[in-house]
């Protein structure tokens, strides 16, 4: 018995719900799902069904996974737990188990579900992408890699395996590869948005402006996607062009008026750019009010203070980054420029 049957097995033991152990008859194997866009309501009829039908682990399973759209933990792996008492060899049933170690933060019993699922199925794409995933998030790049070229041998046009294997390349600070590995994302699916925005990211380090190409197919894709808005107003703004940066900016917080990066840009614009303090002020004292633990709002607004040589004002600024950020360097010289 492996120790991710074990656990699920104990908790049953303990659960007040009652464990069935014998199968459903063939015929009995439908799962019916109101057509609704309900969640609730699908779980409600889903529940109703497995009263007149409790040992039918598909029906569990479904309502695990909508369980686990909806945020109950809880009651997903209690589903779980019960579906794979009565049925431990469907690869689908451990797929929806690692999703619920994954949300629990559980990654060895993710991976130990993953495995599983790889085991009864091994040509299951999905669950060996997403334990390449797994071992990403881990930054163990070359196993990443490795997986992610065993579901490029079952399917060699998934645009995900291409992308995952983008960002393994990135974080290992490849960006050729990473580049490649986007655009062949692409290649797949042109409507891949995340690739767009990965290589837009790229470019703009690379301060290449081929990033603005891929910002815009990317807001062509999502029109109002402030990712991307505010990836392309930084590009704007780090290559000088600080009116088509504020239009972004702007637009941004039409759309989410709490964007704190977007408030923070504005005043570092008006101060930077601009020397604009009394403007900076308001943008830097939006972005504190978006997020009251913004330390490098507090530093930046100290800094617009001072420029207009306000500083008992810009002191008090300093010293809340401060107290945010005790090891924040540039505070600690603001603090001493103005007196403590």
């Amino acid at each position: 018995m492996t120790r991710i049957f074990q656990i699920l097995y104990f908790i049953c033991c303990i659960s007040v719900l009652s464990c069935h152990t014998k199968d459903q008859k063939k015929d009995e194997k439908t799962v019916v799902v109101a057509d609704t866009s309900s969640i609730e309501k699908q779980i409600e009829d889903l529940t109703s069904q497995i009263k007149n039908r409790p040992k039918d682990a598909d029906l569990l399973h479904e309502r695990a996974k909508l369980f686990l759209e909806e945020k109950d933990v809880n009651s997903a792996y209690t589903d779980m737990t019960h579906a794979l008492l009565m049925d431990s060899t469907k690869a689908p049933y451990y797929l929806t188990v690692a999703d619920i170690y994954l949300v629990m933060n559980r990654t060895r019993f993710t991976k130990e579900a993953l495995e599983k699922c790889i085991e009864l199925d091994p040509k299951n794409v999905t669950a060996i992408l997403k334990l390449a995933e797994l071992y990403l998030y881990v930054q163990d790049y070359k196993k990443t890699i490795g997986y992610i070229d065993d579901a490029l041998k079952i399917d060699i046009h998934n645009p995900k395996a291409y992308f995952m294997k983008g960002m393994a390349f990135k974080m290992a600070k490849d960006t050729v590869k990473a580049i490649s590995s986007f655009q062949t994302a692409i290649e797949q699916n042109p409507k891949y948005y995340e690739a767009y925005i990965q290589l837009g990211i790229i470019f703009t380090i690379k301060k290449n402006n081929l990033a603005l190409q891929y910002f815009n197919s990317a807001l062509t894709l999502h029109p109002n996607s402030v990712e991307a808005l505010y990836n392309r107003g930084y590009f704007f703004q780090e290559n000088g062009n600080v009116d088509k940066a504020i239009e972004d900016y702007t637009t941004i917080l039409k759309l989410d008026p709490k964007y704190k990066n977007a408030h923070y840009n504005l005043g570092y614009i008006s101060y930077e750019y601009q020397k604009k303090y009394d403007e900076a002020i308001k943008h830097f004292s939006d972005a504190i009010a978006s997020d009251p633990k913004y330390a490098e709002a507090y530093y930046m607004r100290g800094l617009s203070y001072e420029g207009l040589g306000n500083k008992k004002a810009a002191s008090t600024d300093y010293k809340k980054a401060l107290d945010l950020n005790g090891d924040y360097d540039l505070a600690k010289e603001g603090l001493q420029r103005v007196g403590k």
